[in-house]
């Protein structure tokens, strides 16, 4: 026994970082090495359950414990993080027209596909109804659904209303907030057995060969997230913090990225934000709400998918995208991805609305949809680290930014010495 327990020890002691490395070193081996064992894709299944489990639940009593714990005339940053959440989608779509005029992509239609179960949205006014509906879906529905926008709702309200509660009432709210925040400290130490059990499945199943023949589409959307990552998030920070942003960009890549280019879920990858948001040492108050907030409607890495599939339709069929059509694009690309968490299948479901700007019939708008499918195992674990990662990201900025502009506000905060940023 006290063997094992020092190998536990022994094992918390590493990097986590460097533990999920290992573990995506392990399932390259397993699944190159015994592709037949499906047994080991169980530790993949088990850890993105237990996060989708937990996620709800944590967003749900943190939310009302900070709120119900918030002083008078208190002060949180979710205007501006919200401003940011719009902007990045906006900048991102753009982003992606510029790549699509550089590096215009020919689609080859997979007839294999199978789409004839999928439907997409009639339009915005059906994507942005189904988000405003979701703000009112009854509250244990909400949690058990994992719908993130009615959690907040509630949350919020029985935040505020409980503010007059007894002392005692908003402790027992507190420590519950703070076993759920030690069970997910637990469940993400068990992050590179599930990554290991991801990596496995994704290797003995996917393959590269089916991925061959749309190599130049995958190296444009990569390539465009990667310059939204690298190049106009770097600038967006330095305009708020007036320091370098790579050091605070490359922690929000190594500590939140992973995990979400692996689990391929934004809202499984909330309580490993919410870790990393506290290793930061930002306000709880803020984090706690923009966290699971940005998880619905900061879709940056969508906003490029649905703007770089619909041009390549275009482009495929001939169609000349004018720069006011391109432009227009952005807009509903932009609004259409915050509610892509709404809709069923997420981003790729968008990408008929997108077309339709172009005069693009459903049937052929639904063989992209197919393509997306195909590359799905990249595009999706991409648009999903960008989108989970700049959540942080987007946060820690409105925080600096508020700390650098009113330094009196935090004369009783040290900030965190490990990120020296500001």
């Amino acid at each position: 026994m006290e063997l094992i327990k020092n190998a536990v020890k022994k094992w918390n002691s590493i990097s986590l970082v460097k533990r999920i490395i290992c573990g995506i070193v392990v399932g390259i081996i397993l699944g190159l090495a015994v592709p037949k064992a499906t047994g080991i894709s169980i530790l993949g299944d088990l850890f993105i359950g237990a996060l989708r489990g937990i996620a709800p639940i944590l967003v749900f009593f943190l939310v009302m414990s900070s709120l119900c714990h918030m002083g008078k005339g208190q002060k949180t940053n979710m205007k501006i993080i919200v401003v940011l959440y719009m902007v990045g989608n906006l900048v991102s779509a753009a982003s992606a027209v510029v790549a699509s005029r550089l590096f215009p992509v020919v689609l080859t239609f997979s007839e294999n596909t199978d789409i004839s179960n999928v439907t997409p949205p009639s339009g915005v006014t059906e994507v942005l109804t189904n988000l405003l509906m979701n703000l009112v879906d009854n509250p244990v529905n909400a949690i058990i659904n994992s719908n993130y926008i009615g959690i907040l709702m509630w949350a919020i309200i029985f935040g505020i209303a409980l503010k007059g509660a007894s002392d005692s009432t908003k402790k027992v709210l507190e420590n519950i907030s703070d076993a759920v925040s030690t069970a997910v400290q637990w469940v993400i130490s068990c992050a590179p057995f599930g990554i290991a059990g991801l990596i496995f499945v994704t290797v003995s199943e996917q393959g590269l060969g089916a991925l061959l023949s749309y190599g130049r589409l995958i190296l444009v959307l990569v390539g465009t997230m990667a310059m939204v990552v690298f190049v106009v998030n770097p600038i967006i920070v330095f305009l708020f913090i007036r320091k370098n942003p790579y050091k605070l960009i490359f922690t929000c890549l190594k500590e939140s990225f992973i995990t979400a280019f692996f689990t391929r879920s934004s809202a499984a990858n909330i309580p490993v934000n919410m870790e990393l948001c506290k290793k930061l040492g930002l306000d709880e108050d803020t984090y706690s709400i923009s966290i699971p907030l940005g998880a619905t409607i900061n879709m940056s890495g969508a906003a490029v998918t649905i703007s770089i599939m619909a041009l390549a339709a275009a482009n495929t069929l001939n169609i000349q995208v004018s720069l006011g059509s391109a432009l227009i694009m952005c807009v509903l690309a932009a609004a259409s991805a915050a509610g892509a968490s709404g809709v069923a299948g997420g981003s790729l479901l968008l990408i008929p609305m997108a077309c339709s700007l172009f005069g693009i019939p459903n049937e052929i708008a639904m063989q992209v949809v197919g393509v997306g499918f195909i590359i799905g195992v990249i595009q999706d674990s991409c648009e999903t680290g960008v989108n989970s990662s700049t959540d942080v990201l987007y946060t820690a900025i409105a925080d600096y930014r508020d700390r650098r502009l009113h330094p009196e506000r935090y004369v009783d905060e040290p900030f965190n010495p490990e990120i020296k940023i500001i």
